[in-house]
């Protein structure tokens, strides 16, 4: 298509409308901007320098002039909360929710906003009472999140379980098969040991690989007196995930010793140790090693395992085994050798959050810095470090 110098006449019409556009959006923005309070503009300069305190004071002036300032009120109700002044976020909100000229959507946004004063307050029964009035509105997807975080807090697992089937992009079937586990270790406390069986296999129908049912279950089964079906609980545990079998060493080892099973038991857990290795499952292979075969055999055990996972953990065994075989003399050296190790050792003898990183001595099957479900690797710090 050929260009025709005739239609560069339309440019400057253009230009014309474009001008004559702009200025109405100028003229219009001038006149919302001096239906401000001079005190808006001093608070926004105080934000953009960083001067909270300053910036809170100047909102609080310009709510005084103008309290139609919808927009103000929210800004200055969250200020509020990020700060902790929970009281005054609060107040905030609860003038906009009892506004009867505000429009609903506002209205609902502002209940929102006072829920979660509640939230951080730690009002939690007043924080559920808001967020189940926004369950059926526009808002219900934030408010079941939050209703959720409530009812973990408040470890209320019945309620939690029904509202994160209501939310599957956010509580999984993991975190569902937790709440029943949850469920069962509070009726375990309570001695209903059948109630507990039944929260747990729920929690198996939706987790199969759920380690923490197959381990309450076993502990159950331990309660009746029923070792070699708490023992058979526990085996599972290798299909679900072996790196957990480390924490049911010791009750292996427990209930064996029960059955006068000791040396199938040794067999078994030499097993897990030889194909899954791990410093828990070592010292309670070490400690049945030395019961049933004596120092000598103990210590061959440790030393040869440090040999195939080199660790400080592992080599801090290794020097509590050879102190059990070392002649009286040798005994002061292998003593200040051990000290300086476990000076070391400590800081590495945690588990860690896959999540947040959190580091704990104990184990947690629910991060007790990010709340993660099973975040925590059943491997000391160390040996994840060090896991190729």
């Amino acid at each position: 298509m050929e260009f025709e110098y005739w239609q560069l006449l339309f440019l400057p019409v253009f230009f014309g409308l474009g001008w004559a556009a702009a200025r109405v959006d100028i003229r219009h923005l001038v006149k919302e901007s001096r239906a401000l309070p001079r005190s808006y503009f001093q608070g926004l300069n105080f934000l953009l320098n960083e001067q909270p305190d300053r910036a809170i004071e100047a909102f609080v002036d310009a709510v005084k002039v103008d309290p139609q300032t919808v927009e103000l009120h929210f800004a200055l109700g969250s200020l509020f909360r990020r700060r902790g002044e929970t009281e005054r976020a609060i107040r905030m909100h609860q003038n906009l929710v009892e506004r009867d000229d505000l429009p609903q959507d506002l209205k609902l946004q502002a209940l929102a906003e006072l829920g979660q004063d509640y939230l951080k307050a730690g009002l939690l029964d007043r924080a559920e009472e808001v967020f189940e009035k926004l369950r059926d509105s526009s808002m219900a997807e934030e408010a079941k999140r939050n209703l959720l975080e409530i009812y973990q807090l408040e470890k209320d697992w019945a309620k939690a379980v029904v509202i994160a089937a209501e939310l599957p992009d956010v509580a999984t079937q993991k975190d569902i098969a937790e709440y029943y586990c949850e469920m069962a270790a509070a009726e375990m406390i309570r001695s209903k040991p059948e109630v507990a069986a039944g929260h747990l296999r729920s929690a198996l129908e939706r987790n199969r690989k759920c380690v923490r049912a197959s381990l309450l279950l076993g502990d159950i089964e331990v309660q009746q007196e029923c070792f070699a079906e708490a023992i058979a609980c526990w085996q599972r545990i290798e299909q679900q995930d072996p790196a957990y079998l480390a924490l049911v060493a010791q009750r292996l080892l427990d209930a064996f010793r029960k059955l006068d099973r000791r040396e199938e038991g040794l067999q078994l857990l030499r097993g897990y140790l030889e194909r899954y290795p791990s410093l828990d499952l070592l010292d309670v292979v070490f400690q049945l090693v030395l019961e049933s075969e004596g120092i000598e055999s103990a210590y061959e055990l440790v030393r040869a395992e440090l040999r195939r996972n080199p660790t400080l953990l592992g080599l801090d065994k290794l020097i509590d085994a050879r102190l059990l075989v070392a002649p009286l003399e040798a005994r002061a050296d292998l003593d200040l050798a051990k000290g300086i190790v476990q000076g070391y050792t400590r800081r590495l003898a945690r588990y860690r959050c896959d999540n947040c990183g959190f580091k704990a001595r104990q184990f947690y099957w629910r991060c007790p810095a990010c709340g993660g479900w099973e975040t925590y690797s059943p491997k000391r710090t160390e040996e994840f470090d060090l896991t190729p």
